[in-house]
């Protein structure tokens, strides 16, 4: 395991962490990581990554994103029944269980309730991108996802907002959280790293009275450069971060 941790800290590059990674020290890592950039309500939550052969690899229920070590990750086939795993899913994993099935494109989902996006979806609001971070996701990246029709634990309402995100890539649902998805476990995190920056710095400048949004064509252009080569080495620096900060992250 030392030199496992050895070469992943040392790793150059996408492929070299992408190849030492296992999928599950992969999601593991990145609960860690979100949870870093406020993605920390307690034991609520879920992440999903879509593995080759159609099984879910998500996190376990009762335990906070900051605890998930690799061994603690739930293997799931595609109707929700356990494959693999010492710990159970959590009950409102029907979420990304209807996700999964209509959404092909969907790789890695990313269900919370983070400090600041969860302001809005209580507002009711999508958050203005005042900031070059928060310009990385263009504004019809963001769905809202109108009233609270009950938890997502109930697989008809997991439906209903699975369905309301449509095409997009980010969700806001009113009066409960936010919903990001990617292609990747890179693409969800710079959606998730966007979506949490956008949401605080706007709750502060709309606090100071308000401020010029970011220029619309510079917004466009900036989120249809992201959206085609992401944002190069985040994942990696952040991934690295964690591992040096508590190897057992892998264990």
């Amino acid at each position: 395991m030392a030199d496992l941790i050895e070469a992943i800290l040392q790793a150059k590059g996408e492929s070299a962490l992408e190849r030492e990674l296992s999928p599950e020290q992969e999601l593991a890592v990145l609960a860690r990581m979100l949870h870093a950039e406020g993605y920390d309500d307690h034991i609520f939550g879920h992440l999903s990554i879509r593995q080759p052969d159609g099984s879910l690899l998500v996190n376990p229920s009762n335990l906070g994103w900051r605890q998930v070590t690799s061994s603690d990750v739930v293997r799931l086939a595609p109707d929700g029944t356990h494959l693999a795993g010492r710990r159970v899913a959590p009950a409102a994993i029907e979420l990304h269980l209807a996700l999964h099935r209509l959404r092909e494109d969907v790789v890695v989902a990313v269900h919370n309730h983070p400090r600041w996006g969860t302001i809005w979806a209580a507002a009711g609001r999508v958050p203005p991108a005042y900031e070059q971070i928060g310009a990385f996701l263009a504004d019809d990246d963001i769905i809202f996802h109108r009233g609270y029709d009950g938890t997502v634990v109930d697989p008809v309402t997991a439906e209903r907002n699975v369905s309301s995100l449509g095409s997009s890539t980010v969700g806001l649902l009113e009066n409960h959280g936010v919903f990001v998805v990617g292609a990747s476990v890179r693409e969800a995190y710079y959606r998730c790293v966007s979506l949490e920056s956008r949401s605080r710095i706007a709750w502060h400048v709309e606090v100071l009275g308000g401020g010029q949004p970011f220029p619309a064509d510079q917004h466009e252009t900036l989120a249809a450069r992201i959206r085609k080569v992401g944002v190069q080495n985040l994942f990696e620096s952040a991934a690295r971060w964690e591992i040096d900060r508590d190897p057992d992250v892998l264990s």
